[in-house]
């Protein structure tokens, strides 16, 4: 069965972990196809595994989101009008190489690793908060989103006093439901937010991440303040938005598989190996990796136009049983590392290590203090956040 070209692009889930029916289908069938998006302009889409790393590694595909053609979910104008500099996810060779190696040292897994005592007492501290609470509780409100939120609001140098202030703009930035308009005016309050936070600390360097990252252009020449302006958005960003949601939506899956919960509770070890399958089986930014042909492409023996925009569909690329024996069930002993949840090639995410660790010890420690942990409501009447960019949980509710 060949999918019509006209037909528009499903982008809700057919339950909360699994991908629409039709990317599977997609996926069976004709992994490179022509879709109509839900704006009603035309792309190209890829589910199979392997022609999704084919486009993150061809340097005949370009990253350059304020290109026009770059597909887009939502909104009319994309990235061009943006008020921001260009961000590392944006860039393509020979501009991309030399912006991530100037900060990749801060998360290499040794760094990380030394950030392991303190994220245990911000995820210890936010524990006793909620045990000391009322139940029941949201867990997205005491624990999955403060924790993420806190630790990168240190690693930048980011007070943590300003964390509802960014949190609500970032969340109305990742809504496909938002106007432009509203996009464009979160962007912009958050540029002129880190635009006086970056100044402050080019008088007055801190070490931290922005800190150092000024003190190392000094060394080499001056301060490049548009780079750093973007790189501050960028990390902020995606450093709690993402890892917050995986909080949420991990703790509701284990709650709901106990055989593989009192595994990780028996041998913590298996947590982290839990961790890289729950990420491929959510693959929360499911549409993040988008491009467009710099040339006519050959793909999976479809020619793909120069200049045609180009969405990848991870979380059915996460499905695929070439790659993945029985894609659909969750296995916390897989240690599928392999997975595309962070990209893959050059634009890999650069914080992965750190997502990593966090939910390591969240899920340990969580699972470890609050033995009698429930969902609070049925599991039928939890809701999900279908319209954001990044997919998640608003609320979860739990008792212990």
């Amino acid at each position: 069965m060949t999918i019509d070209p006209a037909a528009t692009l499903e982008t809700t889930r057919s339950c909360p972990y699994a991908p629409p029916e039709q990317h599977l289908r997609l996926l069976r069938e004709q992994p490179v196809a022509k879709v109509t998006l839900p704006t009603g302009s035309d792309a190209w889409v890829t589910a199979r595994y392997e022609d999704i790393r084919t486009v993150l590694t061809d340097p005949r595909f370009s990253a350059d989101r304020r290109n026009p053609n770059m597909p887009r979910l939502s909104g009319q104008g994309g990235m061009a009008a943006s008020p921001l500099p260009k961000m590392m996810l944006e860039m393509d060779p020979p501009e991309h190489g030399p912006a991530r190696r100037a900060v990749i040292g801060e998360f290499t897994v040794r760094r990380i690793a030394a950030l392991r005592p303190r994220m245990q007492e911000i995820v210890d501290e936010h524990l006793d908060a909620m045990l000391e609470g009322p139940r029941p509780a949201d867990l997205v409100s005491a624990l999955a989103l403060p924790v993420p939120s806190l630790v990168i609001c240190e690693l930048l140098g980011v007070p943590y006093d300003d964390h509802d202030f960014f949190q609500v703009h970032s969340a109305q930035l990742l809504n496909r439901r938002a106007t432009d308009q509203e996009r464009h005016h979160a962007v912009l309050e958050l540029a002129v937010y880190l635009d006086k936070l970056i100044k402050t600390k080019e008088q007055e360097p801190t070490d931290d991440l922005l800190g150092r990252q000024i003190a190392k252009q000094r060394e080499s020449g001056e301060v490049d303040h548009p780079a750093l302006l973007s790189l501050a958005f960028l990390l902020l960003i995606a450093g709690h938005e993402t890892t917050a949601n995986m909080i949420s939506l991990g703790t509701y899956l284990l709650l709901q598989e106990p055989e593989a919960l009192a595994a990780m509770r028996e041998d913590p070890e298996k947590t982290a190996n839990a961790v890289e399958e729950l990420l491929r089986y959510f693959t929360i930014a499911e549409f993040a990796m988008a491009r467009v042909t710099l040339e006519d492409v050959e793909l999976g023996g479809t020619v793909i136009p120069a200049g045609s925009g180009v969405l990848m569909l991870a979380n059915a690329g996460n499905r695929d049983p070439e790659v993945f024996e029985d894609p659909q069930r969750f296995d916390i002993d897989r240690g599928a590392r392999n997975h595309l949840a962070f990209g893959y090639g050059a634009h890999q995410c650069l914080g992965q290590n750190l997502a990593r660790v966090e939910l390591e010890i969240v899920f340990n420690t969580l699972f470890r203090r609050v033995p009698g942990l429930r969902l609070a409501v049925p599991a039928d009447q939890l809701t999900f956040k279908d319209e954001a960019t990044v997919y998640g949980m608003p609320e979860l509710p739990v008792t212990w």
